[in-house]
């Protein structure tokens, strides 16, 4: 019998060099791309942005690992032709016919650009991490070169094993006054993000992931959402991947919508809403806990992250499904933007794929069960059950068709999955439990209020 290792292996999709070009500035890689064993590489996917705004993405053949430049120019000239026309028009420029070096000025130079206003908001980013240590310089790297006038970062430590995670933000930012380093001893990432928002100072509290790389106008973006609509609690922003070597990588990036969406879009209780039979329960067309900013005196208002829901409990994710949810139910909206970028380096191992499928399972059910649970929501999700849980059960079909039919599927994906659906009520009621073990444990207004 066939190793199921040695299958996956064999069956590799062909490696691919994941970057961005702006239009506005463009610097095309002119060398030969290769891997870390010096192969070179035989595909380019390019994040193609213009004066900030993500396009789209274009996906190119490479010779010899070269990409050619007129390739490149003819392709997003046919893809994006309509988008730039719609944003040089929105900033008093002329369309143009075809894209090259040149044609298009750069970002500062575009004296309407509404993107280039400075916003005066105060903003505090969350970091919560997790004997990681190894990670974070280059997440901290990125934080580091963020420019907004009023900003703080906090690296919430949860419950360390060792002193690693201390020294490396000691040797990295230390010396930087507007990083904080603070400990978090109950473990879970809810009782670390809701550290993270009683020690944030700013008005608004952006959250992103350890194994994150934050664009430099990350938090310009955010802002930008949050100027979207009159009442906007919450945006969520694109999760790029960071990089696209093997079967687990292409996977997760087929699994997932907040990695390749590049339309801005406003969710809400009322004219918002998104034609989905689950709608606003449904799984992840919000965005992703690695990359979203709320307002904080909103999220105080509706009772933090519930400390029995994320990574680190037994239901091991939906702390941010519910947190989403939870938004839209007390009257606020939540806007996607696109442009508050995120690259994001995803599972690159099958051990490590499946235990983040698990989670993903259980996350799902468990916050549903818990909204199951309010007299508010209860009848609502019981007439919508039917038809929105089939549409999530065959989320794992979907993935299989837009993975390709070329490359074999990773083995017990979607069974993990699956059975984690199943085991996430009971792991949620464990959980809760433990939470309310381990101190005064918040669920979130759902509960509050019901």
């Amino acid at each position: 019998m066939t190793d199921p290792r040695q299958r996956w292996e064999r069956s590799r999709p062909v490696p691919t060099f994941c970057g961005e070009v702006e239009l506005g500035d463009p610097a095309l890689p002119a060398t030969v791309l290769t891997r870390a064993g010096g192969e070179p590489y035989e595909q380019i996917r390019l994040l193609v942005r213009l004066h900030g705004e993500p396009l789209g993405y274009l996906n190119l053949p490479l010779k010899d690992g070269l990409l050619h430049h007129e390739d490149f120019y003819d392709t997003a000239t046919e893809a994006f032709r309509d988008r730039v026309a719609i944003h040089l028009r929105g900033d008093g420029l002329h369309a143009v016919a075809a894209l090259a070096p040149g044609v298009i000025p750069p970002r500062e130079k575009t004296a309407h650009c509404s993107r280039s206003v400075v916003d005066p908001t105060s903003v505090t980013v969350v970091v919560c991490t997790r004997n990681r240590a190894a990670m974070l310089p280059a997440c901290l790297a990125g934080l580091r070169a963020l420019d907004h006038p009023d900003l703080e970062i906090v690296i919430v430590d949860n419950a360390p094993s060792d002193e690693s995670t201390r020294e490396v933000f000691d040797r990295e930012v230390g010396d930087v006054a507007r990083f904080r380093y603070v400990r978090e001893d109950r473990p879970g990432l809810s009782w670390a993000r809701n550290r993270g928002v009683a020690e944030a100072r700013g008005e608004v509290i952006a959250f992103t992931d350890d194994d994150v790389r934050v664009d430099s106008d990350w938090v310009a973006g955010l802002l930008r959402g949050f100027r979207s609509g009159t009442h906007v609690g919450c945006v969520t922003g694109l999760v790029s991947t960071a990089t696209l070597e093997n079967l687990a990588e292409y996977y997760f990036d087929s699994r997932v919508t907040w990695a390749s969406t590049c339309q801005p879009h406003l969710y809400d209780m009322d004219r918002h809403r998104l034609a989905h039979p689950l709608y606003p329960y449904s799984a992840g067309v919000f965005g992703a806990g690695a990359n979203f900013a709320v307002r904080a005196d909103m999220i105080r208002e509706i009772g933090g992250f519930d400390e029995a829901l994320g990574a680190g409990t037994a239901t091991e994710g939906g702390e941010d499904l519910d947190a989403f949810v939870r938004v839209l139910l007390a009257g606020h909206q939540l806007a996607y933007e696109p442009s508050a970028l995120v690259w994001h380096s995803h599972r690159s191992d099958l051990d490590a794929l499946r235990r983040q499928m698990w989670g993903y399972g259980t996350g799902l059910t468990a916050y549903l069960v818990k909204h199951l649970g309010a007299r508010r929501s209860r009848n609502e999700i019981l007439a919508k059950l039917p038809v929105g849980m089939w549409k999530i059960w065959k989320i794992g079909d979907a993935t299989r068709e837009s993975y390709g039919r070329e490359h074999a599927m990773p083995r017990g994906l979607l069974a993990r999955e699956r059975v984690g659906m199943i085991a996430g009520p009971v792991l949620y009621a464990q959980s809760r439990a433990a939470a309310h073990r381990a101190g005064a444990v918040r669920t979130g207004a759902v509960d509050a209020r019901s």
